[in-house]
């Protein structure tokens, strides 16, 4: 391609509104353009790479037995009504009425409508396993769309469904999917780690996500030390902590707290500690049943881990109005003692249970207890009642008695295993071979590309520009003539050669300064750089050089392009 020819408007300037190098990067190097909050335009440059990692997973999703698909962006809401994830997913999704009052939603994913195929479509165990999978793009109306591709309001997605008559047989689809997403990542050229995960709003009874360690990631990866178990914070099982081994023994003490809601506000009231606050959070289920987590006052709730519990129900923050109405104060000073008896269910977290003692809200306005203790003033085991792990893990935390450790992520992929969730609800069914009818078991997989795309440029590029794997760079070689006649003739040459030899090329044919299209070809992240200048071009030769080294080598011209090609080659074999 000749850049004359083509549209890649590098700035210098980086964008004010770009929080971090992924971002800045695209727009530096004009792959992409803003559009609106959370929508970005993909430019040839970037156009390309995001090609070349779609052809990737193409080849590796039908490698492994994987059948390209495409549905429609556009659903009927019903579908997911059915499913009951139009509620799940609140207002990230977005519907819209069509000219006929019919009620349609913007396809955050697939589930609703590959269920929906599969039980117009499967009759029979005899048609089991399927495997299908598209690439499409995808919408979620983020309330705070940021870090440009990485949490983008539309997205390109690969979503892959399958489905079986045994769980042995979802597994063995499962991990083909597992080792397919392995070989993606290992060729785009990007490091990640493999995570237990929660499904979320997915469901389903297992799950494991992808991950690229990267300081600009909004994932938290928790691991031990010797690396042998590793969870995403929604999944990470913590240690049960061990019991205190003195139990206050004051008798709980009545304090005046007025206006002091929250655990800070109390704390430099009674001049106590987070970790000494014992704080109850109250939740309601889809009908309006009232759901108890009681935590230690620095601990965050886990509502991933809260609502496994409850058998993949989420649960809400109850409003204003329930809360008055089942602890009998404002929100703030609801406390463990005497709400668990009258709650649907009350989840107890260990660190709570195992405190000597501590501070909690009085259910009345303005007041909390001192010296409540549990086990003695509040129970931690009963009919509704349960101890148990719902918060997320902190430094300090152990699993299987080794520390945990925690870095970002960026969440590049996801595997799951669905079981029955939507086939039952939209009647994906088939006959078994006794005759009778049973819901398919199905799995989910999927892939963001422009997340891979964001991810490769976050963990490869240095104060020039981006430095891409060579597997997605936009190109594999530029060509820099620098000089308008001699040097001209022998880039054109260089740039037919290489193009004979299978190479993506780019010509920097622009009338431009020389620091201007080197610093381009930089900033662009190509692999590797021939110049053609008129001192080494008088000499007979040109200047080579990896945007990963910062040395160029001399190169007899009428050599340049062979050793091109074997640097092109070197590189992409080590993917």
């Amino acid at each position: 391609m000749r850049y004359s020819q083509t549209l890649i408007p590098t700035t210098r300037e980086v964008p004010s509104d770009a929080e971090i190098p992924s971002h800045q990067l695209m727009i530096r190097a004009g792959l992409i353009r803003k559009i609106a909050s959370g929508m970005y335009a993909y430019l040839p440059a970037g156009m390309k790479s995001l090609l070349k990692i779609e052809e990737i997973v193409r080849e590796e999703m039908n490698r492994a037995g994987g059948c390209e698909t495409l549905m429609p962006s556009v659903h009927p809401r019903e579908l997911w009504v059915q499913t009951g994830r139009d509620e799940d997913y609140g207002d990230t999704m977005a519907r819209f009425q069509d000219r006929h009052g019919r009620w349609n939603v913007l396809s955050p994913t697939a589930e609703e409508v590959y269920a929906y195929i599969g039980s117009n479509e499967i009759s029979s165990y005899k048609q089991l396993p399927i495997n299908m999978y598209q690439i499409s793009f995808k919408f979620r109306d983020e309330f705070r769309p940021r870090f440009g591709v990485l949490r983008s309001r539309e997205f390109l997605m690969k979503d892959g469904y399958s489905y079986h008559a045994t769980p042995e047989c979802l597994h063995k689809t499962y991990m083909k999917m597992y080792g397919a997403y392995k070989q993606i990542f290992e060729r785009c050229g990007v490091p990640y780690v493999i995570l237990e995960a929660e499904a979320g709003e997915m469901g389903g009874s297992g799950s494991h996500q992808f991950t690229v360690p990267c300081e600009s990631g909004e994932d938290v990866i928790v691991y031990t030390e010797d690396s042998s178990y590793a969870a995403n914070i929604e999944k990470a099982a913590i240690d049960p902590s061990e019991a205190a081994a003195e139990r206050i023994t004051d008798a709980p003490e009545e304090v005046h707290t007025p206006n002091a809601g929250s655990i800070e506000a109390v704390c430099q009231m009674l001049g106590t500690k987070p970790e000494q606050m014992i704080k109850s959070l109250i939740h309601s289920d889809r009908e309006g049943r009232i759901i108890v987590a009681v935590l230690r006052g620095d601990h965050e709730l886990n509502e991933e881990k809260l609502s496994q519990l409850l058998g993949g129900e989420k649960t809400e923050m109850a409003s204003e109005e329930q809360i008055k109405e089942f602890t009998g104060a404002s929100v703030g000073f609801a406390g463990p003692q005497g709400l668990c008896e009258k709650a649907h269910r009350v989840f107890i977290d260990h660190s709570a249970a195992a405190m000597p003692g501590g501070a909690v809200g009085a259910n009345k306005d303005d007041y909390h207890v001192k010296n409540i203790v549990p086990g003695r003033d509040f129970p931690l085991e009963g009919e509704n009642i349960q101890t148990a792990d719902i918060r997320n893990a902190v430094e300090g935390d152990t699993h299987e008695g080794k520390k945990l450790l925690f870095r970002k992520g960026i969440e590049v992929g996801q595997v799951f295993k669905l079981g029955t969730k939507y086939s039952t609800k939209l009647e994906c069914e088939f006959l078994d071979e006794n005759g009778k009818r049973k819901p398919c078991l199905m799995g989910c997989y999927g892939i963001g590309l422009n997340r891979i795309m964001a991810s490769a440029i976050e963990t490869n590029y240095d104060d020039s520009g981006i430095k891409w794997p060579i597997s997605i760079a936009p190109f594999e070689a530029v060509v820099v003539p620098i000089g308008k006649k001699d040097e001209a003739e022998a880039g054109e040459k260089l740039y037919s050669e290489l193009k004979e030899k299978g190479i993506d090329v780019l010509l920097d044919d622009r009338n431009a300064r020389p620091g201007v299209k080197l610093n381009d070809a930089d900033l662009l992240g190509v692999p590797v750089r021939i110049t053609v200048g008129r001192k080494s071009l008088a000499e007979g030769n040109v200047e080579m050089k990896l945007r990963s080294e910062s040395e160029n080598s001399l190169i007899k011209l009428e050599e340049a392009a062979g050793k091109a090609a074997e640097l092109v080659e070197k590189l992409r074999s080590s993917l």
